[in-house]
């Protein structure tokens, strides 16, 4: 359910507009929870590709899902924001809405977002009710991410070509206490199937359908 945030309306001329169809109307239909899975971590630690298996194995479940990558984002919602730490707030904060309007259809989200500071990852989460935001920590030391490093960002980073880069120039701060902690450096397989047999995936097929 979409909750408004009175403090953040300026304008006394909008008032929030009620449905009729709710958030669990919508979870009905597609009959499963709707929930964000947040992953986060460095550039290279694996977060798009584990995503995107993870979405094609609960597309096979009958899962509606939609994922939101980091740089597919840039492209357009956010085309407009650099990276400085103004521009990265303001990038997950259109996110964060953008992904509760999602989760308020019934879709289950999957954010792919190195989120370095833990004040924009509390503020999303802030946006979700408990248990429908999920913030999965994908845990892979820098000198892997680094010798992965398939776009080159680290290199050009290091020349000095990427200001702000997370990792080199600027800081990341680890989630202290993840809903999923997940060790990067272990199989593909092996953290999708730790992610599946988590309580906050079973949490989206608990759903009464007798109402």
């Amino acid at each position: 359910m979409i909750h408004k945030n009175i403090n953040s309306i300026s304008n006394k001329n909008i008032y929030w507009n009620t449905c009729c169809i709710t958030q669990q109307d919508r979870e009905l239909l597609h009959k499963h929870r709707a929930i964000l899975l947040w992953f986060t971590g460095l550039s290279g630690s694996g977060k798009s590709i584990l995503a995107n298996v993870l979405e094609t194995k609960l597309h096979h479940r009958n899962i509606s899902t939609y994922m939101l990558d980091g740089d597919n984002i840039r492209h357009g919602l956010c085309r407009d924001l650099g990276f400085s730490d103004h521009d990265r707030h303001e990038n997950l904060r259109r996110v964060g809405e953008t992904a509760r309007l999602m989760v308020d259809a019934g879709i289950v989200v999957l954010a792919t977002f190195i989120s370095p500071y833990h004040r924009e990852r509390q503020m999303v989460r802030n946006m979700f009710p408990i248990n429908h935001f999920i913030e999965i920590f994908v845990d892979t030391p820098f000198h892997v991410c680094e010798q992965r490093d398939s776009k080159g960002l680290y290199k050009r980073a290091r020349s000095g070509e990427i200001e702000n880069f997370t990792g080199i120039s600027s800081p990341y701060e680890r989630p202290k206490k993840p809903d999923i902690y997940l060790d990067g450096q272990k199989s593909i397989i092996e953290l999708i199937n730790q992610i599946l047999r988590s309580s906050c995936i079973e949490y989206l097929f608990k759903i009464d359908l007798s109402i």
